[in-house]
């Protein structure tokens, strides 16, 4: 009797779970919305800055460089320290990082606090991101790539409302505005707390039963760091290509077709929006047809049009960065879950390398491309980054997982 009453509790309790899961998406897919608006913010708001601390390009790029070469550090060691000891409340941790680089943000009167604002933004996200990924995958009940695109749909999201703030609170209140933006950060850190909650009994659960058996593809460990190998190419071709539209897309659309600020803003905000849109497609269809075949329609599908892109006038300007921000934006998704599939009971570290690594070639990108336009155009940035997709020819050689008799492993 007292079996059945244990059994009947467990199963209880496994449905209560399983409801909940779409609600922890939910929840945790909002507050990286509201993480990467605040990232966003920060290039959103460059043409500001540039003008009252009279910076050159170069110095945007550095600005762009310091938060995302320290996020691109911190992850993979966040996420390989989790891996082992798990960190419930660390997302709202890692929040805070971001309050105070916000406030340090906003009441800046020199350059090297601007670079100190940017590195603290940098640890939030660095410490954000692996976990929050983790729970993303624990709650999706399987659906791995759907889960993964809901996570990530809500970052860019959250990027494309950056410079919706930049345009509507920053750009007529002033640098000190930006202090406002803080109250969405303790928002997130609530609902985070509240996440943690969740992750720590789920956790537990998992912990006080059997050992969770992963799937372990049949490769050898060299076609596996191969594999990665080539992940990273593609991570590099994608992101680098990004800092251009993320760092400088305003700086292209003011110098060439002399638009204001605010519209310049404003098409950032749709060729981020159109990114989004391109999130929720990539996960569900990884999951139906293969990581694989996103992975080549995303980069290599790109690149016809990141091609014409410096020829077209400013109506095909939009029309072209909206369709290469669907196309695009569906790379990561697939990327992370198919190198989450390589090395499964390894989330943390995978998704921290991979965050990490985006975060960095987004940084050092912006850096080297700012040096490139101060030394040539900003126009001529995009005739060279026009041709990175070409990297995606690198697709070929990953291996077919879902061909690949896979072996059970315990954790």
């Amino acid at each position: 009797m007292g079996s059945t009453v244990a059994e009947f509790r467990h199963r209880a309790q496994e449905n209560i779970a399983e409801k909940a899961r779409f609600g922890i998406l939910a929840s945790i897919g909002f507050c990286h919305l509201l993480n990467d608006m605040v990232q966003s913010l920060i290039p959103a708001i460059y043409p500001i800055l540039k003008t009252s601390f009279h910076l050159d390009f170069g110095q945007i790029g550095l600005i762009s460089f310091v938060y995302q070469l320290v996020a691109c550090l911190l992850q993979p060691f966040v996420g390989l320290y989790t891996d082992k000891r798990p960190k419930p409340y660390s997302l709202a941790t890692g929040m805070g990082f971001t309050v105070v680089g916000l406030l340090l943000l906003a009441s800046a009167s020199t350059f090297g606090v601007l670079l100190i604002a940017a590195a603290f933004v940098g640890m939030g996200s660095s410490i954000f991101h692996p976990e929050s990924s983790r729970v993303a995958r624990l709650a999706s009940g399987g659906q791995h790539g759907l889960a993964q695109s809901l996570f990530q749909v809500g970052g860019n999201a959250g990027s494309a409302l950056g410079p919706l703030l930049a345009a509507f609170l920053v750009l007529p209140r002033g640098q000190h505005s930006i202090a406002w933006c803080s109250l969405a950060i303790l928002l997130g850190i609530v609902i985070l707390i509240r996440i943690g909650n969740w992750y720590k009994s789920h956790n537990l659960s998992s912990a006080g039963g059997r050992k969770l058996a992963f799937q372990r593809p049949a490769l050898s460990s060299k076609t596996i760091a191969f594999s990665v190998a080539i992940l990273i190419a593609l991570i590099f071709s994608k992101y680098f290509y990004l800092a251009s539209l993320s760092s400088y897309y305003t700086f292209y659309l003011i110098s060439k077709f002399h638009v204001s600020v605010r519209t310049a803003q404003l098409l950032l905000f749709v060729f981020l929006g159109a990114a989004a849109a391109g999130t929720v497609i990539g996960g569900p269809i990884g999951d139906r047809l293969g990581r694989k075949v996103v992975i080549w329609c995303s980069i290599l599908g790109v690149l016809p049009f990141t091609l014409i892109l410096p020829y077209a006038n400013l109506f095909w300007t939009t029309i072209l960065s909206i369709i290469i921000g669907l196309i695009i934006a569906s790379a990561f998704t697939a990327i992370l879950v198919y190198a989450q599939e390589l090395m499964p009971g390894k989330i943390g570290m995978v998704s921290g390398l991979f965050f990490g690594f985006a975060f960095g070639m987004g940084g050092v990108g912006a850096a080297v491309l700012g040096k490139i336009a101060d030394a040539t155009s900003i126009t001529f940035v995009y005739h060279v980054c026009a041709f990175l997709p070409v990297i995606g020819l690198l697709t070929a050689f990953l291996p077919d997982l879902e061909k690949k008799k896979p072996s059970t492993v315990l954790a």
